[in-house]
């Protein structure tokens, strides 16, 4: 009798296709913080703008370094205990071979390192927008990188690290509604609960000084999160991230139209901040969701996201809290509605077989979400105030009422983001100028 043949699935080998779609995605999201940068630049006054872009930049430095350091092996090395992860390899991604696969996937280690690297570097940068105008930059700094050390690199391995307690229940977050934008507004809302608010907060006018610059911002945001989204799927095989590319789309045009219309209704107007406003709430809610649902389903999320994240950003006048941009009001609001919306339109039939109430599966999944949002929610939320706390008790979060009057970038940057001394025109310029030569008319004389 012939001996029984076993045939063994094959080692995934390195794709050159999915490495190159992962690396052009990592781009696409590191594009994301200074788009991010942008877009609160142009919210703030002319006194803030630099200081404000200066907050989302440093992320970019202290990040990266720390993830580099230790980050990674944190939010993705080996499980201990379902809450961190530690891998010596990844300790300062020195133990990794160049063409070493991520496990189960057909692209480098490397790739994926540097894909999640751009994530942990926007999240701290989206908390920025809440405290505006009146943080020492030494300060958030400080708070940046002890933020993602004990909140993101922890929450990011609860979510999508194998072994991690949220992942391991079944809780669904395609590219971040949870680890990203609940992490960082549920961060911001402890972190001003701290410091307080900003002074002649619901006295003084507090209009964005440019609105060009908030549109462009929300513009290369609505760009670099096809990257962010997509790229999520880790590869470009079974077109998943094709769905997760037309939902992106369509939950954020979605999002933008019902915020346009609340505002119409409410206020008689369709104005340019509520257009990049309800983008971007579209596109934080799509974010865990996209994999899970349809086209029609994306459509009800945007809808619902913008609708509501437009009603919420109100929400910092009647309760007293000074979220500067807000980042409660949008990106915890919208993160929480689109992680729980999983719950509800997951139709089973794309990112995996989880099927949420409106197609036939109960309310298993929406509980599962619930979980999520709101652990992740109240760890966030109580850990950044108390390192808040931390801080302004020993060096101080706020910079004095004087310089946060007079203007905070002149106070921490030395600079100012706008220089008219040397412009031509006004009635100054014309007063010091040379005069004109006189002109002399001339007749002509008929011969």
């Amino acid at each position: 009798m012939a001996p029984a043949i076993t045939t063994l699935a094959a080692a995934p080998e390195l794709s050159a296709a999915n490495t190159g779609f992962m690396l052009i995605c990592s781009a696409l999201v590191m594009l994301m913080t200074p788009a991010l940068a942008f877009f609160y630049g142009g919210m703030v006054r002319v006194k803030s703008t630099l200081n404000m872009l200066m907050m989302s930049f440093i992320s970019l430095g202290i990040v990266t370094i720390l993830w580099v350091l230790y980050g990674f092996s944190l939010a993705f090395g080996a499980d201990s205990g379902s809450i961190i992860g530690w891998s010596s390899d990844y300790v300062g991604l020195s133990g990794i071979g160049v063409t070493e696969l991520w496990d189960g996937y057909t692209i480098p280690v490397y790739v994926f390192a540097v894909f999640q690297l751009m994530f942990a570097i926007l999240t701290p940068a989206l908390i920025s927008g809440a405290l505006a105008d009146r943080v020492k930059f030494t300060a958030w700094a400080l708070f940046i990188a002890l933020w993602v050390t004990v909140v993101y690199f922890p929450v990011a391995h609860w979510v999508w690290g194998s072994g991690g307690w949220l992942f391991e229940m079944g809780v669904i977050d395609f590219a971040g509604g949870t680890a990203v934008h609940i992490n960082a507004g549920a961060a911001a809302l402890g972190v001003i609960l701290v410091i307080g608010k900003r002074v002649g907060f619901k006295k003084d006018p507090m209009r964005p000084h440019s609105l060009p610059l908030v549109m462009l911002g929300a513009g290369l945001l609505w760009f670099g999160w096809f990257g962010f989204n997509a790229g999520s799927w880790l590869g470009n095989d079974d077109g998943v991230g094709a769905v997760m590319f037309v939902n992106t789309q369509v939950a954020t045009a979605a999002a933008m139209l019902a915020w346009l219309a609340y505002e119409k209704i409410r206020h008689g107007s369709f104005t340019t901040l509520g257009a990049a406003s309800g983008a971007v709430a579209g596109l934080v809610a799509i974010t865990p969701a996209g994999g899970s649902v349809s086209p029609l389903g994306a459509i009800a999320v945007g809808a619902i996201a913008g609708l509501v994240c437009a009603m919420a950003v109100g929400l910092k006048y009647k309760f007293g809290y000074d979220d500067s941009l807000d980042v409660i009001g949008v990106h915890l609001v919208g993160g929480v509605i689109g992680s729980l919306l999983v719950g509800f339109f997951a139709t089973g039939g794309v990112q995996s077989d989880a099927k949420g109430l409106f197609y036939g599966g109960g309310l298993e999944q929406l509980g599962k979400q619930a979980i999520g949002v709101f652990a992740v929610l109240a760890y966030s939320l109580v850990a950044s105030a108390i390192l808040a706390l931390i801080i302004d008790k020993t060096m101080g979060m706020r910079v004095s009422e004087d310089d946060e009057v007079s203007g905070i970038d002149q106070v921490e940057h030395a600079e100012t983001a706008y220089d008219f001394s040397g412009a031509g025109g006004g009635a100054s310029s014309r007063s010091t100028a040379a005069p004109a030569p006189a002109v002399t008319e001339t007749k002509k004389v008929d011969a």
